[in-house]
């Protein structure tokens, strides 16, 4: 065996997940060891989506209480609400909200593709194994069925033909004997038809189940964008249709984000407490399927462990070799004296070397490093690249509903920013007195100034005798009003 073989260890991040504390619905504590059939197990991971419900609904507790506050004090005092940097504190808030969704965003798609991989390499894994428990159960059936017919067949007819001879019937007896000493061996291997079943089973489930799972977190993610676009857009045109649907689109965004984190939670401990002893719960599973003896061997494959398979391909090996040479005796000795064995001689050759080719492709199958590199491979997708991509979905589940947050407490404010210029805007703009409709309509300002002018004028001489300096403000007023 390989001494650079690479052997298996948990990450840290899956033994400090599998120290979480696992409580049942009862709120009692239970065992944290990996039983998907136990139901109290069961409970322990429905336990942490409780928790991750238990957080939105005091989210939105106090994001109505928050609101509530909001209209009670402008009801009460709107002349000091009036005075208070709003526009500033809502500016600041939006900014913070979408530098959040951002980062949740960049950390989300990392994490679904880490995700990805590694369910990849754990699907990838388990089609490999099964090709090869395939490859074995097909060159185990061949063999014997080779050995059965073609093999039978040949010397039920030499039978005949040797018949006058006593040592030539012997030897064909030997040779049945041999034959059914290497059929016995085989048919004491492990039936591998079951466990190919069901890696087959588990790899398509698994690969459908993540094929859902990623594209819903990309619709998540994309959702989380055109949310946050359309908060920005709505506070740049200052538009109540486009912050309502960001309201509601917000708060459903909300409540998607609470329940990844409770579906992400419980699913890191889960398989983090099947990959700090994943040995442990492969050999329950196989118990009854393969021996418990045969499964050691190919989850450690270490240069200390007996190969189980030795004692049968060795017997299978030392018959074919026997066997090789009672029939050089016979081609040597026999068919001089029966010309027509030769054929028959000739065929059991040609069986002989297909099983031995059989057998060494069979021990190369049944070696445990084909299949322990991928137990191995499969693990550090699943505990490696799985478990830290589920870690950082988490994160993205935390900072997305950190920044809707935000942006829910924002929203109100700039409605309201957004209806005091509105109001402001009600005011008639023909109106001479209205010193906005002045700075905005040219027509408007020059005919307010002629007016100006014509009455500065009159005053101008009426007060010329008794005031110096009135004309003096007077001219400056002038000044001010354009040309025309």
């Amino acid at each position: 065996m390989s001494s650079d073989r690479v052997d298996y260890i948990a990450p840290w991040w899956t033994y400090w997940l599998h120290n979480f504390p696992h409580i049942n619905l009862r709120l009692q504590p239970a065992d944290s060891a990996f039983q998907p059939q136990n139901e109290e197990y069961q409970q322990t991971l429905v336990f942490f989506g409780c928790v991750a419900a238990a957080c939105l609904g005091l989210n939105l507790l106090c994001l109505a209480v928050y609101l509530s506050c909001l209209c009670c004090c402008r009801s009460s005092d709107p002349d000091q609400d009036e005075k208070k940097p709003r526009s500033c504190c809502v500016t600041w808030t939006a900014v913070t909200a979408g530098l959040l969704t951002c980062a949740a965003v960049g950390v989300g798609f990392y994490g679904n593709s880490e995700t990805n991989d590694g369910v990849y390499q754990v699907t990838y894994s388990m089609y490999n194994a099964n090709h090869t428990l395939g490859g074995v159960q097909s060159l185990v059936t061949g063999t014997m069925a080779s050995l059965r017919s073609g093999l039978q067949q040949h010397l039920e007819r030499l039978d005949e033909i040797f018949s006058t001879r006593g040592d030539f019937v012997q030897t064909l007896r030997f040779m049945q004997q041999m034959t059914d000493s290497v059929v016995k061996q085989l048919l004491g291997l492990p039936d591998w038809v079951r466990a190919e079943t069901d890696l087959t089973e588990l790899a398509e489930r698994a690969a459908t189940a993540e094929y859902y799972r990623w594209l819903s977190y990309l619709l998540l993610l994309i959702l989380d964008l055109v949310i946050c676009l359309m908060a920005c857009l709505g506070l740049a045109k200052q538009s109540r249709w486009l912050l309502t649907t960001m309201m509601v689109c917000g708060v459903l965004a909300l409540i998607l984000s609470w329940a990844s984190l409770g579906a992400d939670l419980a699913t890191a401990v889960g398989t983090s407490d099947f990959c700090v002893a994943p040995d442990r719960f492969i050999m329950s599973q196989t118990q009854g399927v393969v021996g418990a003896d045969i499964v050691h061997y190919y989850l450690y494959c270490n240069q200390t462990l007996t190969n189980p398979f030795q004692q049968p391909l060795a017997i299978f090996q030392r018959s074919m070799t026997t066997m090789q040479i009672q029939i050089q005796g016979l081609l040597q000795f026999a068919v001089p004296l029966f010309p027509t064995a030769e054929r028959d001689l000739l065929g059991i050759q040609k069986v002989l070397n297909t099983s031995e080719s059989s057998l060494h492709q069979l021990t190369a199958l049944l070696d445990c490093r084909g299949l322990n590199k991928d137990y191995v491979d499969a693990m550090f997708g699943v505990c490696y690249d799985g478990v830290e991509g589920v870690l950082y979905l988490c994160l993205f589940s935390l900072l997305s509903a950190a920044a809707f947050t935000l942006m829910l407490c924002a929203v109100p404010r700039a409605w309201r920013n957004i209806a005091r210029e509105r109001e402001y805007g009600d005011i008639d703009e023909e109106d001479p007195f209205n010193p906005r409709a002045r700075r905005t309509n040219p027509k408007l300002q020059t005919t307010t100034c002629r007016a100006c002018a014509a009455t500065a004028a009159a005053w101008a001489a009426r007060a010329a005798s008794t005031a110096p300096v009135l004309p003096i403000l007077l001219r400056l007023l002038l000044r001010r009003c354009p040309s025309t």
